[in-house]
Order: structure tokens, then C-alpha cells, then sequence
């Protein structure tokens, strides 16, 4: 490396993989030394070149968990079972609690300065349809897949406020590529959220150091939005640039 390169920051994506996690990570390598750490290898022939470094490991093991984070200065945890209708038995408790928690203790234990926990609306989404759900009110979750990820916030909280490891909770919105938002369901087009919207969400709750914790709503300029952003924007300087009205061509309502 020459003398005037900057070392680029180690960053950990956790269910890097992923259609989330693999899409940051291919857009962050230019910011970020990259490890992806999922259940299954880094496929090219499906996700296309490596960004960076690959890991298989469970993180359901604490010890996994040690091993992904050495050396590592940030975190992006995304891994997680994504489905609301999650058996809390059957997946939830080991996929979303256990490993959740590993995940904040390796952090800690390998002194990385930041953490980013992938929540979800689903932590919020039982307040009537017509109340727009502010980041400090109280959370009410939709199901036990919510309930994993308040659970997850609170540990966020936990850490930034007692273990020092400053630690972001970001709300994900209904996330889809343009290509897909057909597939969004009529209720949920208000919580739509373009991936770049996201990612350049991520990037700013990396960047702001000295914000120790916060939650973050984690949906595009929507012309109808389910969570405030205004919170978000302050603090995050998030400036979001899709719409899911005009990307479905729906026209405003003319006075």
C-alpha cells in the first residue's frame, strides 16, 4: 500500500448473501474492505465477483461469530429469518434472538466502533393505518417476527447505552428493486424502499460517529409515508430519492 492510501474501514455483512446483504456490499466495496459472513459461500455465477472476503459460518455460534468479527471496525447485521409468518420455535428464537445476541457480544468483544442492526416497520406496523409512526413512539410489532426485531432493538440500545458499542436499529421498509414493486401488496406500498435509498442509509448511519444510538426509518420518499422520516433525515442527513407512487405511475389527487 503506498504511503498516502488510506486503509479502507473493515466492514462485516452479516446474511451477506442475501438479496440485501449482497447488493450493499457490492455497492460499499469501494468504501469499505467487505467480509460477508452467511450460511452458504458467495455464488458468482448468481451474485456476480466477490467484493471482498467470504465466510460460511452459523451465527447461532458465539464462537462463529468471535471468528467473523476479528478484525473487523464495523458491523452490518442482516442476517436474520425474514418472514413474518416465522414459527418463534421453529426459527425465530435461534435465527433472530440467539443469533442477534452473538452477534452484539462478538462485536463488542472485538471492539468494533459500530454496529447496524436490520430491523424491520414490522416492529411498528399494528398502529392504525392512518397514524404515521414516529421513531420514539413506543413499539407495537405485527407478530413474533416484529416481536424478534424489537427485541433487537432494545439489545442496540442495550449496547450503545452500557457496553459501549455505539449501535443504529434501521427500520426496513418494504424493500424491492424497481422491477419488482408490482409485487408489493396495496398496504404496504407507503413503506416501499428503493435499495440505493437504503444503502445510502446504511452508509450515513456508518459515517455519523457521533451518534451512539438511534433508531432509523428505513423507507424512500414515498408521496404517502408509513414511518416519519423526519427524525432520520436530522440526525442521518438521509435524502431519499424514489417514490413508489410515481414508480407505479399513480397520479396525484387533484384539488
Amino acid at each position: 500500500m503506498e504511503a498516502n492510501e488510506t486503509k479502507k474501514p473493515g466492514v462485516l455483512v452479516t446474511g451477506g448473501c442475501g438479496r440485501i446483504g449482497s447488493y450493499f456490499a457490492r455497492k460499499a466495496a469501494d468504501r469499505y474492505a467487505i467480509r460477508v459472513v452467511d450460511r452458504f459461500a458467495w455464488n458468482t455465477d448468481l451474485l456476480g465477483p466477490l467484493p471482498g472476503e467470504s465466510l460460511v459460518a452459523d451465527l447461532r455460534d458465539l464462537d462463529a461469530c468471535r471468528r467473523a468479527c476479528q478484525g473487523m471496525e464495523m458491523v452490518v447485521h442482516l442476517a436474520a429469518d425474514p418472514d413474518p409468518e416465522a414459527d418463534f420455535y421453529g426459527s425465530l428464537l435461534e435465527n433472530n434472538i440467539l443469533a442477534t445476541y452473538n452477534m452484539f457480544q462478538a462485536a463488542k468483544e472485538a471492539r468494533c466502533r459500530r454496529f447496524i442492526f436490520a430491523s424491520s416497520v414490522h416492529a411498528v406496523a399494528s398502529y392504525p393505518r392512518d397514524v404515521q409512526v414516529r421513531a420514539d413512539m413506543p413499539v407495537r410489532p405485527t407478530s413474533m417476527y416484529g416481536v424478534s426485531k424489537c427485541f433487537g432493538e432494545a439489545l442496540a440500545a442495550h449496547y450503545a447505552i452500557n457496553e459501549g458499542l455505539p449501535s443504529i436499529a434501521i427500520r426496513i421498509g418494504a424493500y424491492r428493486f424497481p422491477e419488482e414493486i408490482a409485487s408489493i401488496l396495496p398496504d404496504e406500498i407507503d413503506a416501499y424502499l428503493h435499495p440505493d435509498d437504503f444503502n445510502q442509509l446504511v452508509f450515513q448511519c456508518l459515517e455519523r460517529t457521533e451518534v451512539t444510538f438511534a433508531i432509523a426509518h428505513a423507507i424512500s420518499d414515498n408521496r404517502y409515508k408509513r414511518v416519519d422520516l423526519s427524525e432520520t433525515r436530522q440526525i442521518f442527513g438521509y435524502q431519499p430519492e424514489a417514490d413508489a407512487f410515481e414508480i407505479e405511475g399513480i397520479p396525484k389527487k387533484m384539488n
